[in-house]
Order: structure tokens, then sequence, then C-alpha cells
């Protein structure tokens, strides 16, 4: 979010991811061979733009007005989160990382409590969300599925490639930032990086204040940018345990 109270820049766009010849004359066998490779090639060609429609079809069918892709109520992406879902207006649909690769996770503080945050990403008129939100007690809720776009960056090609995740508390007051927010939210980030391969360094782990464009200073001076990532990466070498992520979305979990 920022120094603003429990808002996080929203973004409401839409969509936004021949053979070498011999010396000489051939003979008249070759010119056959080449005739029939041609063909083979051509047919080979056809089925093979005809499989790459069919796949962007099956990627964009519930985009067509009245569509609705199918989902399962409550699934989370992280095991040991908790559901509550965002309001429809604050994200939007997506099948990522089919239609947008994911190569990011962006890190928000809330300016409030985190009973407001979900109140806030749970209104119609707030106009944004992030997939995640990380209690002082290292409780995490997902809001939004990761496979859809959060409007949490103030940046749509940010919104479109990242996975946001705020923290509870306020930029001014470090005491916020405790242990357990801490552990907490590294894990998760580990489990994200994992899913998407994303680079567990600092241009692909970044802060709200570091999206071009954006009027927010979250996380803020107090984040201790270079414990977090320890953090992350011990988190991404330690064996799974039963708060780490699920290896595929599916687990079911309600607040």
């Amino acid at each position: 979010m920022g120094a603003k109270h429990v808002s996080t820049g929203s973004s409401t766009g839409g969509s936004a991811s021949g053979p070498g010849g011999g010396s000489g004359g051939p003979k008249d066998g070759d010119r056959r061979i080449g005739r029939r490779a041609l063909l083979v090639g051509g047919t080979a060609a056809a089925v093979g733009t005809a499989v790459l429609a069919r796949d962007e079809l099956a990627r964009l069918w519930w985009r067509v007005p009245g569509v609705e892709r199918p989902r399962e109520e409550g699934v989370v992406d992280y095991a040991a989160a908790s559901w509550v879902a965002a309001a429809d207006e604050n994200w939007r649909r997506a099948d990522r990382p089919d239609d947008f690769g994911v190569d990011m996770v962006i890190v928000h503080v809330t300016q409030g409590s985190f009973a407001s945050a979900v109140k806030a990403f749970q209104d119609p008129a707030h106009k944004a969300a992030t997939h995640y939100i990380v209690g002082q007690d290292g409780r995490v809720t997902q809001m939004i599925r990761e496979l859809d776009v959060a409007y949490h960056a103030g940046n749509r090609d940010y919104n479109e490639r990242s996975v946001g995740i705020e923290h509870e508390g306020f930029v001014d007051r470090p005491q916020d930032l405790t242990d357990e927010m801490y552990a907490a939210s590294a894990r998760l980030t580990a489990g994200i990086c994992a899913r998407y391969d994303i680079p567990l360094d600092r241009e692909h782990i970044i802060g709200h204040v570091e999206v071009p464009g954006t009027d927010h200073t979250d996380p803020g001076p107090h984040w201790d940018w270079d414990r977090y990532m320890k953090l992350v990466r011990r988190a991404a070498t330690s064996a799974p345990s039963p708060g780490a992520s699920a290896p595929s979305p599916g687990a079911s979990k309600s607040a």
C-alpha cells in the first residue's frame, strides 16, 4: 500500500505476454524427396498452427462475455493461507502464467491493521487489493488467486506480472515489522518464487516504492531488506513443512 491509508494504487486496464541448398542441380529423385518433405513439413506446420490456435482458444474462451472460467470456492495457492475473497472490482480474471508470465513479488505495508486491510479489499469501491496479507502474528490470508491479476502496484504491466503481498503495520513504526511477520512472509515469497522460477534477488522481489509511476513509499525505511532476503533464501532451501507452499493449486481453506 504505502504512506496512504490502506491504498494499494490501482490499475484496472485490460490485458498487458529455410533449409540450405547444395551445389549443382538435384536429381529427379532428390526433387521427389524434396517435394515429399515439403508436403509433410507443410502438413506438420499446419497441424502445429492448429494446435497453437486451439491452445489459445482454450485460454481465451472464458473471456467471451457471459462465459465464466470455472473456479473452486476457497482454493488457496499457499497451504498455510486462509481464504477470504476480495471484491471482484479489485482484481481481474486471468490465467497466469499462461497469459501473463509471473516474474516478480511486490512487498507492501498496509498502513493500517490486518482487519482494516481485509475490509478495504472486500470493498468494491476501493479498486485495489493484493493477493496476500501477512499479519504481525504470522498469519497469512489469501484474497486473490495467483492466476489472477490483482490491482496493487499502480502500474498495469507490474500488476500483470507480479504477486502482491501486504504486511500489517505502518511504514514509520519499526516495531510493527515483527519476527513472525518476516518469517511467514519469507516462506510465502520463497514458495511463490519456486512456483514461477523467479530469481531470489532484489530485481525480482521489490517494494511498492520501486514500481515505476507509483506515489507510495512502502515498505518504508524500516523494512530490513538484507534480513528479508536471507530469510527468503533460507526458506527456499529448507525442507517442506506443513506451512510450506502447496506444490500445485488445490488446497482449500477458509478463514
